[in-house]
C-alpha cells in the first residue's frame, strides 16, 4: 500500500491545462489547485494560445491529445515550445497512443498519463516534471 505523501506545488507554479471535457477538466484543475498550483485552464488549442499570448508565464502545459478545433495536443505543444522552449508538457489520453507514439515507442520528450489517472498519479507526475524541469 502506497502511503507516500502527495507532493505539492512550490510557490507560484502555475499549470496551464487544456482539455475539452468539462467533467475531467475540473477534475484535474480541483486536484491541481488542491496540491497549490495556479491553474489556467482552456477547452482547446486557440483559447490555450489565447490566455498565453495574455498571461505567461506558465511552468508546464497539460493537455489533452485529442482536442476539438482542428489542432491537437501534440500540435498545441509544438506552438507553445516555440514561446517557452523548454517547457515540460505532460499529455493526457483516454484514446490509443498512436498520436504520439512511432514504431511502438513514445517520442524522447513526450510525457504521457493515460485516463482515468487518479489524483496522486497526476500529482507525482507533474511534480517530478517541474522537478526534472
Amino acid at each position: 500500500e502506497d502511503i507516500a505523501p502527495v507532493p505539492r506545488a512550490e510557490p507560484h507554479e502555475t499549470i496551464l491545462l487544456v482539455e475539452d471535457n468539462a467533467g475531467v477538466r475540473d477534475y484535474a484543475k480541483e486536484v491541481l489547485t488542491d496540491l497549490g498550483y495556479s491553474v489556467i485552464d482552456a477547452v482547446n488549442a486557440a483559447d490555450a494560445l489565447a490566455v498565453l499570448a495574455a498571461r505567461p508565464p506558465i511552468d508546464l502545459l497539460f493537455t489533452d491529445v485529442v482536442l476539438p478545433g482542428g489542432v491537437n495536443g501534440r500540435a498545441l505543444a509544438d506552438k507553445v515550445l516555440k514561446l517557452y522552449p523548454g517547457l515540460p508538457v505532460l499529455f493526457t489520453t483516454g484514446y490509443t497512443r498512436n498520436a504520439i507514439v512511432h514504431q511502438g515507442r513514445l517520442d524522447a520528450d513526450v510525457h504521457l498519463l493515460g485516463k482515468p489517472y487518479t489524483a496522486q498519479d497526476l500529482a507525482r507526475k507533474v511534480r517530478d516534471m517541474l522537478d526534472e524541469a
